[in-house]
C-alpha cells in the first residue's frame, strides 16, 4: 500500500472516538436516516438515535455501570442492541454481544471470565439460558418482561445532559469500544478488546481503498453483532460515515431485505454467495434455451471484462460497449432479483470461499472481492480493492499495516488494527502481539511477487498423514464445497493412510436439484442415500481429486444424513468446522470410511 496512503489515514482517524462520531452527527447531520428496522415504517434520524442514546446511557450510570466496568449483551438485531451497546460506551464502559447460539455452560464461562456488571437479554426465555451465572450480575436487564427492564433503565435516566457530555468526553481514542469473544475452535473463547481507534481505523481504511462508496449509504445488517464483520459494517462504519442502517432482524429475510434496501455495499461470508450462485443456477436451469443462451453470451462478456481489470489491463472500447449493453438487458434483472442492481462494493471473508463462485459472480457483474482477517484485527487485515484484485487471494495488506510470514509459513501483522490485547479473567489486559508488536495469526498463507495473500490453511488444522505428508484440509474441502449440492465438507486423514471426507449437503439446493430430476424424497435423510445424488457427489469428489496432488486425494467419503449448525454443535456462531466436535462426533462414520 502506498505509505502517504497510510499517512492520510492515521491523520483522518487520529484523536476521533465512537461518541465524538455520533455527537458530530447529531449536530451537523441530524435530520439523516440513522437506524430502521425491515418491515418498519419507523426511521431513527441521527438526532434520534443520540437522544435515546443519551438517556440509556444515564439510566446505566444509575444502575452503577462505570468507566472500565464490562456490560455483556445477549440480543437479537434490533435497535435496542445498537443503543444499548453505544449507551454504555459514552460511559467509557466496555459492552459485549455474546452469540445466542452459545450453551448455558459456554455462558457460565463468559459470565464468570468477563467480571461483566450488567447482563441485558431480550426475553425470560434467553435469560433462562444463563443458568445459575444470571446470579453472578449486579443487575439483569430483561428488554421483553419483567423484573428489571429496559424501559425502567430508561426512566432511571436523569436527563442530566451535563453529565452526559462530561462523561464521554472523557472516553479516550485508546480505550476499548467493545470486547468480542473468538469462536473458541481450539479451546476456550478468548474476549479481544477492540480500542476505539482500532474501529475508526479500519472504517476511515475501508473509506480509502473502496471510494466509489458514497457517505450517507444505505447497508443491510444481518450478522449477529457478536461477528467482527458486523461490529464494523453495522456499527461503526455507519457512524464513521454517516450511512443508514437497516435491520434485518431474520436472517432467513436477506434476500428480501436486499430487495428492499438495494445496499451499494454488501458483506457476505462464503456460504451466502454460494446460495445466491445456487439460485440463479436453478433458475437458468428452468429457463427458456433462449434465454439461458442470451445469459451465457452476457456471463462470457462480463467474465472477460473482468478476467482484463484483475490483470489491471485496459478493457478494450469495444468489449466495454458489449458489456454494458448486455448487462442493462440481460444480468441486471438478474442481479435486480437478489437486490445486488445497486452493488458498487461486494466483500467476502471468515472462511475460503471457492474461486468458481466469485468468477460465475463475476460472470453476472458482480465482483466479490475477498478480505482476510480476524477479531484481532478488527476485522480485514488484508483486502482485494475494485482497483487492485486477484481471484483466489485475500488481497494485500492494509494501509498502514505489516505483514510477514514465519518459517513455517504463519502469517505475522503488526499495525493499528491489531487489537489491545486479550480480557484476563482478573481484570487485566493480555498482550496478544510479542515484545515488537507482531501478531501471530495462526494462519498460514504465501505471498506473490506483488504482495498479494493467499491464505493456505490454518497452522493447527494442518493434516499429517501417516507418511508424513502435510496437507491442507482448507483446500480440500473448498474445492469439495464448489459444487452447489455440497453445503460443507470435512476432510480427514490426520495420522493416517490416506483422505477421506465427510460431507454435508445443502438443504436449500437440493430439493431443488431433486425436483428438477424427478426424484421423489421429501428430506435430506432420503434424499442423501438416493443413487442420483450420490453418483452428483461421487462427480463432484472426482473433479476436485483431478486438481489435488495425489496423497490429497479423497479417496472414500459418507455423506451425512442431515444439516450442520452452530445449534446441531458442528458450527462455530461464525460458520467455521469445530473440527473436534466432529471428528468425536461422527467418529464411527470415520472409522467405517478407513475399514472399507
Amino acid at each position: 500500500m502506498d505509505p502517504s496512503l497510510a499517512q492520510r489515514c492515521a491523520d483522518t482517524a487520529r484523536g476521533l472516538t465512537i461518541p465524538a462520531l455520533l455527537h458530530r452527527n447529531a449536530t451537523e447531520r441530524g435530520d439523516l436516516p440513522a437506524l430502521s428496522v425491515l418491515g418498519d415504517e419507523r426511521t431513527r434520524t441521527w438526532r434520534e438515535l443520540r437522544d435515546e442514546v443519551a438517556v440509556l446511557s444515564r439510566g446505566l450510570a444509575d444502575l452503577g455501570l462505570r468507566s472500565g466496568d464490562r456490560l455483556l449483551i445477549m440480543m437479537s438485531s434490533r435497535p435496542e442492541h445498537w443503543l444499548v451497546d453505544l449507551a454504555a460506551v459514552h460511559l467509557g464502559a466496555v459492552p459485549s454481544t455474546v452469540y445466542a447460539t452459545l450453551s448455558s455452560e459456554q455462558l457460565g464461562y463468559l459470565a464468570r471470565h468477563s467480571g461483566a456488571e450488567i447482563l441485558v437479554v431480550e426475553n425470560a426465555a434467553l435469560l433462562e439460558r444463563w443458568g445459575p451465572a444470571a446470579a453472578s450480575f449486579r443487575h439483569v436487564v430483561v428488554v421483553d418482561g419483567s423484573g428489571l427492564t429496559l424501559a425502567d433503565v430508561i426512566s432511571r435516566g436523569d436527563g442530566d445532559l451535563g453529565a452526559f457530555e462530561k462523561t464521554w468526553r472523557e472516553v479516550r481514542p485508546e480505550q476499548p469500544v467493545t470486547m468480542l469473544y473468538t469462536s473458541g475452535t481450539t479451546g476456550d473463547p478468548k474476549g479481544v478488546l477492540l480500542t476505539h481507534h482500532n474501529v475508526i481505523y479500519q472504517s476511515v481504511v475501508l473509506e480509502a481503498v473502496v471510494p466509489a462508496v458514497p457517505d450517507h449509504a444505505p447497508s443491510l445488517a444481518y450478522l449477529p453483532l457478536a461477528h467482527i464483520a458486523e461490529r464494523v459494517l453495522g456499527v461503526y462504519n455507519p457512524i464513521y460515515r454517516t450511512g443508514h442502517v437497516t435491520i434485518c432482524p431474520d436472517p432467513t429475510q436477506l434476500l428480501a431485505g436486499l430487495n428492499q434496501v438495494r445496499p451499494v455495499s454488501f458483506f457476505g461470508v462464503p456460504r451466502i454467495w454460494e446460495k445466491f450462485v445456487a439460485g440463479v443456477q436453478a433458475q437458468l436451469a428452468a429457463a427458456d434455451p433462449q434465454v439461458k443462451a442470451a445469459v451465457d453470451v452476457a456471463r462470457e462478456a462480463a467474465l472477460e471484462a473482468y478476467k482484463l481489470r484483475e490483470a489491471e489491463q485496459e478493457v478494450p472500447a469495444e468489449l466495454a460497449a458489449k458489456v454494458a449493453a448486455l448487462d442493462e438487458k440481460v444480468l441486471r434483472p438478474l442481479r435486480a432479483k437478489l437486490g445486488l442492481d445497486n452493488m458498487l462494493w461486494a466483500g467476502s471473508g471468515a472462511a475460503p470461499i471457492p474461486v468458481e463462485v466469485l468468477l460465475y459472480l463475476a460472470s453476472l457483474g458482480v465482483d466479490v472481492l475477498e478480505v482476510w482477517g480476524m477479531t484481532e484485527t478488527t476485522g480485514t487485515a488484508t483486502i482485494n480493492t475494485p482497483d487492485h484484485f486477484r481471484t483466489g487471494t485475500v488481497g494485500r495488506i492494509n494501509a498502514g499495516m505489516e505483514l510477514k510470514l514465519a518459517e513455517d509459513g504463519e502469517i505475522l501483522v503488526r499495525g493499528p488494527l491489531v487489537a489491545a490485547g486479550y480480557l484476563r479473567a482478573d481484570g487485566g489486559v493480555e498482550p496478544i502481539t510479542d515484545a515488537d508488536g507482531w501478531l501471530a495469526t495462526g494462519d498460514v498463507g504465501v505471498l506473490d511477487d506483488d504482495g498479494y495473500l493467499t491464505i493456505t490453511d490454518r497452522k493447527k488444522e494442518l493434516i499429517i498423514n501417516s507418511s508424513g505428508k502435510n496437507i491442507s484440509p482448507a483446500q480440500i474441502e473448498n474445492l469439495l464445497r464448489a459444487h452447489p449440492l455440497i453445503a460443507q465438507a470435512v476432510a480427514i486423514g490426520d495420522r493416517r493412510p490416506y483422505v477421506t471426507a465427510l460431507i454435508v449437503l445443502d438443504e436449500e439446493v437440493l430439493p431443488l436439484w431433486a425436483r428438477a430430476r424427478g426424484l421423489t424424497g421429501d428430506s435430506t435423510a432420503s434424499l442423501a442415500g438416493d443413487p442420483a445424488v450420490l453418483a452428483e457427489i461421487t462427480a463432484a469428489v472426482e473433479a476436485a481429486n483431478i486438481r489435488l496432488a495425489r496423497p490429497e486425494q479423497v479417496k472414500s467419503f459418507r455423506i451425512l444424513p442431515h444439516g450442520w449448525t452452530p445449534e446441531t454443535g458442528e458450527l462455530t456462531p461464525t460458520l467455521k468446522l469445530r473440527r473436534r466436535v466432529i471428528t468425536d462426533k461422527y467418529a464411527a462414520e470415520i472409522a467405517d470410511l478407513y475399514d472399507r
